[in-house]
């Protein structure tokens, strides 16, 4: 696997495409990479809240679309609040699995909240950097 000096290591970025519209070469990969964009949400939002579709019921079918909404912005302002870059363009998966279902204990001590995390957890520095973003600012 090549190293980021690597000088061959962002050619995989470019990639080959055809389209039948007049723009030059230039908006045209623009135009194509924020389709890309919205493919990568609609796959994120079928894998997740959309998993349940079709109910068979025009109302549960509207509650899925709306809980799905919801939940996409919710796991995309907390990908952005923990400071990291990769959790600010991961998949709603991955977000999930690193940042929402955390391996934690609560308790309440003097009927005080206190989350134990565990020790030497890698993912423990963006998600207090969550943490803090939320309940100490």
């Amino acid at each position: 696997m090549p190293t980021p000096a690597d000088p061959l290591f962002p050619v995989w970025r470019y990639h080959p495409f055809f389209t039948n519209i007049t723009e030059p070469a230039d908006q045209a990969d623009l135009t194509h990479r924020h389709h890309a964009i919205c493919e990568t949400v609609w796959s994120d939002l079928i894998d997740g809240p959309w998993a349940h579709q079709p109910s068979g019921s025009f109302a549960a079918n509207a509650a899925w679309n709306i809980l799905a909404a919801i939940c996409h912005n919710l796991l995309r302002a907390a990908g952005t609040l923990t400071g990291t870059a990769r959790y600010t363009v991961a998949r709603g998966a991955t977000l999930r699995t690193h940042l929402i279902n955390i391996p934690a204990r609560f308790a309440r001590p003097q009927r005080r909240p206190v989350l134990h995390l565990p020790a030497r957890w890698p993912r423990a520095t963006p998600w207090l950097t969550f943490w803090q973003a939320i309940f100490v600012t």
